[in-house]
C-alpha cells in the first residue's frame, strides 16, 4: 500500500511504512477506517473517569500514541529517529517534550492561562515538537481534550470535522496553527471550540 497524504500531512519514510501491521489493508481508505477504530480506542482509555494517571508525563504520551496507533504501525509510541518536514531535530525530541510537560503544568497549577489557552498551547507545542512518525496531530488533540477533561473542562470540538480529510476545516485548522506558528494563538483557540 502506498500511504496518501492530505496537505500538510507528515509523509512516512520507506522503513516508517513498511512498519504497518496489518497485511490486508490495501488502500488508503482502509487504512483510514483502521485507524480510526484504533484511535477510538485511545481516545475510551484516556478519557474514561478510570484512568487517573498523570498526562503530563512522558510515559503517558507514549502509552496514549500506542494505544491509539498500536493496532495498527509497529512503532506506536516511540520517537521518531529521522528528520521530517515538520518538527524539532529527533535527538531533541526528549528534551523539549519533558520542558513542554514541566510548563504544562506549571501553567495549569498556577493558572497561568485559562484552561483552554493552557490546553491549546500545550496542543500546539506538541504538534511543533512532532514526537512521533506520524498520528502527531491526532495525538496532540487528544492529549489537550484529556487536559481539559481531566481538569473539569469539556472536550474541544476541534471543527466538529475529520481532519484527515481535505476540506474546509482542515485548512482552517492548518491556518491556525500557522498563526501560533507566528505567536497569534487566538485563531487556534477559537478553532478548537469552533
Amino acid at each position: 500500500m502506498t500511504p496518501e497524504y492530505p496537505p500538510g500531512a507528515t509523509p512516512l519514510d520507506p522503513d516508517e511504512a513498511a512498519g504497518l501491521i496489518p497485511d490486508h489493508i490495501t488502500t488508503q481508505g482502509q487504512l483510514n477506517e483502521w485507524e480510526l477504530a484504533n484511535v477510538l480506542e485511545g481516545q475510551r482509555w484516556t478519557l474514561t473517569p478510570r484512568n487517573r494517571e498523570d498526562p503530563l508525563t512522558e510515559q503517558f504520551v507514549r502509552e496514549l500514541h500506542a494505544r491509539m496507533f498500536g493496532e495498527t504501525w509497529a512503532w506506536a509510541g516511540t520517537f521518531r529517529t529521522t528528520e521530517k518536514n515538520i518538527g524539532v531535530d529527533p535527538l531533541q525530541i526528549g528534551v523539549q517534550l519533558k520542558a513542554l510537560l514541566d510548563d504544562a503544568r506549571y501553567w495549569l497549577t498556577h493558572g497561568t492561562y485559562s484552561l483552554d489557552e493552557a490546553a491549546v498551547r500545550f496542543h500546539h507545542r506538541l504538534v511543533s515538537i512532532h514526537p512521533f512518525p506520524n498520528g502527531n496531530g491526532r495525538h496532540a488533540r487528544m492529549l489537550a481534550d484529556t487536559l481539559v477533561f481531566r481538569n473539569g473542562g469539556v472536550q474541544f470540538s476541534w471543527g466538529s470535522a475529520d481532519l484527515m480529510r481535505v476540506g474546509n476545516a482542515r485548512t482552517a485548522y492548518l491556518q491556525a496553527l500557522q498563526r501560533a506558528d507566528q505567536g497569534d494563538i487566538a485563531p487556534l483557540l477559537q478553532f478548537a471550540r469552533s
